[in-house]
């Protein structure tokens, strides 16, 4: 299979009713910036709340998703919780990952319009691949997941996709006892999730190494 690359576009829920918007900017531009510099991509924030993260591997895609809404759910205000719609779409890699006016950039956007008439936040597309029923439930399962989090898990879970730490070296970076790091990671269902995410990159990894 050719070249696969991953575009992320998504949009911050309900924002116009977020009263510090440039520290929600801030955050989004913090959060793409990571992880473009993270997974060798390129992200851009647009009209506001809008943003759009291109990756030139598809394996990290659904994990860089999740990253992106860990950010916003920890950093929530405390009368509002925030959070984002994304759509993922893996299709074929452009010469440049920075011009979004290629198939990939465009499935992405289609699916984040789509997603608007859903209570679905998280979707994946995969272009020139069969449809897989399996994977639309992982997702959604993922998406499940994420709606129920606290801060407090979100914080925990984002530290935990960036750090191979173990739950001590959490705690002690956080301020907090081990058991309370436990006691997050439960919450947000951190085993059957991490686990979910390893299968999501191997399965796309393969695809795109398929002949």
């Amino acid at each position: 299979m050719p070249p696969r690359m991953a575009v992320l576009t998504g949009d911050v829920i309900d924002s116009r009713k977020i009263d510090d918007r440039p520290r929600l900017y801030r955050l989004l531009d913090d959060s793409l910036a990571e992880l473009a510099d993270r997974h060798g991509g390129h992200g851009e924030r647009f009209r506001g709340d809008g943003f759009q993260l291109a990756l030139p591997r598809a394996a990290p895609a659904m994990e860089a998703a999740v990253a992106l809404r860990a950010s916003l759910i920890e950093h929530s205000e405390p009368d509002q919780r925030w959070d984002a719609r994304i759509a993922v779409a893996i299709g074929p890699a452009e010469r440049g990952i920075a011009e979004a006016d290629g198939a990939t950039f465009v499935a992405s956007g289609r699916a984040l319009d789509a997603l608007a008439d859903t209570t679905a936040h998280l979707t994946l597309t995969r272009l020139e691949a069969p449809e897989d029923p399996g994977l639309t439930l992982l997702v959604r399962f993922i998406d499940d997941m994420l709606d129920g989090w606290s801060p407090y898990s979100a914080e925990v879970v984002g530290l935990s996709l960036r750090y191979d730490a173990s739950q001590q070296a959490l705690a002690e970076r956080l301020g907090i006892r081990q058991p309370s790091v436990h006691k997050r990671l439960r919450a947000a269902r951190w085993a059957l999730l991490s686990d979910t995410l390893a299968y999501l990159s191997q399965r796309l990894a393969d695809e795109e190494a398929s002949p």
